[in-house]
């Protein structure tokens, strides 16, 4: 292992139109981001709610959860996998506002 990252996620401003139900329970996709050096909080980046395609194009505002911490690192993190493309992301039906826990 190369480090630990801890995060907490705001959970009210989860957008409910980005929820997706899985074969095994509702799921949120998400992004995080983990910068060199750590902001004025001790933050090392931010938690995002994923965009589509269209949405990054026409720069639509991005939905941040929270933030992540690297808590502890034995200097070296893994390299990133080659990135080949952007893949087609499965089919799945929207959550209704009435099935989430919260």
């Amino acid at each position: 292992m190369a480090g630990i990252i801890k995060g907490s996620i705001n959970l009210s401003m989860i957008p409910k139109d980005k929820i997706i139900q899985g074969k095994k329970g509702k799921y949120l996709p998400v992004s995080i981001t983990v910068n060199d050096e750590q902001d004025q909080f001790g933050n090392f980046g931010p938690i995002i709610v994923d965009q589509t395609k269209e949405e990054r194009e026409a720069k639509a505002e991005k939905t941040y959860l929270g933030n992540v911490r690297v808590v502890w690192s034995n200097g070296t993190f893994p390299d990133a996998p080659k990135f080949d493309g952007p893949k087609a992301a499965p089919a799945v039906a929207p959550v209704k506002d009435e099935d989430l826990p919260f």
